[in-house]
């Protein structure tokens, strides 16, 4: 077993080239839709699509229309090849980024919640990129949106474990994959909110980057069905509670707690924070049950502007965000992630 610290070298994000504002999303879907919606579920999304919290959005998909009578099959071919070309291309650019080669990795770890295929999309990247076919391998699924984290406490333990050499945490959502329309209130929600796109980053053992500390998770297994994804007639169904915002809130004031007390740190100690851009009203719940100034979750609204909520990567996106206003050495700085479960996800990074 190896003791030396664990550290994000470098990361990367990826999207899909189909990047739509929210005021052409609108148009396609008051087109395809009338007549299929309620004149009241085509009046939400017109008014959610015009919310100034969101800008645009990536999918993946050549274009919009496709998701509109798509199969299953097609579906999950698309979802397979788009979360192997999304994972690739932002591994690439973050072994870049460190520079290590795809021969020095020693393993690789890699989740999503929206889409299954077996074997997992680890298989398919150990075949396009070339990784050592000795590599540790793993594929996280179910996690939801707060996958990123338990993925990197995987790798930071497969790193431990494997002698120090670079592992990959690679987090990737294809959200379209579960497109459904309907007058579900948790669909039209979905369908202003999520997109599509894909995080990498290289774990190594130098000194260098974000030292994983420490990191903590809450479970919260009688408030699952307030998100959550559920079988309907063969395809995966988006389900939100309206309370969510103050169910995630409170359950991530107690992952950080859980997380800052054994170091004696406190909120206000921490100086920068990555927190996943569930949505508007999260991120303000977020803040205001934490205490946090409205500049700590910047970045989560300029992911959430540019980007929307493309799930489990998210939180990486933020972190980059954070990482580009600039983090000094020995500066503290928590990722908070939340989603299925419900849970809550939280690590300790210190800036080397």
């Amino acid at each position: 077993m190896n003791n030396q610290s664990a550290h994000i070298g470098s990361m990367a994000v990826a999207v899909p080239p189909c990047s739509l504002d929210q005021s052409e999303t609108d148009r396609v879907i008051q087109h395809y839709y009338k007549g299929r919606l309620s004149s009241r579920s085509l009046s939400l999304i017109k008014s959610l699509l015009g919310h100034p919290s969101i800008r645009r959005r990536c999918f993946a998909v050549d274009r919009p229309e496709v998701l509109i009578e798509e199969d299953l099959d097609a579906r999950m071919a698309r979802f397979t090849h788009w979360a192997v070309e999304l994972s690739s291309g932002a591994i690439d650019q973050a072994l870049k980024q460190a520079g290590v080669s795809i021969e020095e990795v020693q393993g690789l770890v890699v989740n999503t919640c929206t889409g299954y295929i077996c074997p997992g999309i680890s298989t398919y990247l150990i075949e396009k990129l070339g990784l050592p076919k000795t590599s540790h391998v793993y594929d996280l699924v179910g996690s939801g949106c707060g996958g990123a984290i338990p993925n990197l406490e995987i790798a930071e333990s497969l790193l431990k474990r494997n002698g120090g050499g670079p592992v990959l945490s690679v987090s990737v959502e294809i959200c379209t994959a579960t497109f459904q329309m309907d007058n579900d209130v948790s669909l039209l929600l979905s369908n202003t909110l999520f997109a599509d796109g894909a995080a990498a980053a290289v774990i190594w053992s130098r000194p260098e980057g974000y030292e994983l500390v420490s990191s903590a998770s809450r479970y919260v297994p009688e408030q699952r069905e307030s998100i959550r994804y559920v079988h309907k007639n063969g395809q995966l169904h988006n389900q939100l509670s309206l309370k969510l915002p103050g169910l995630v809130a409170k359950a991530a004031a107690g992952v950080v707690q859980d997380l800052l007390a054994p170091r004696g740190l406190a909120v206000n100690e921490i100086a920068h924070w990555a927190v996943h851009s569930g949505g508007e009203k999260i991120i303000n719940a977020v803040r205001d049950e934490l205490g946090l100034p409205e500049n700590q979750v910047a970045a989560a609204r300029r992911v959430l502007a540019e980007y929307g909520n493309m799930s489990s990567p998210t939180v990486m996106f933020v972190l980059q965000e954070v990482d580009r206003q600039g983090v000094g050495p020995g500066e503290w700085c928590v990722m908070l992630s939340f989603g299925a479960g419900l849970s809550a996800h939280a690590f300790l990074l210190r800036k080397k």
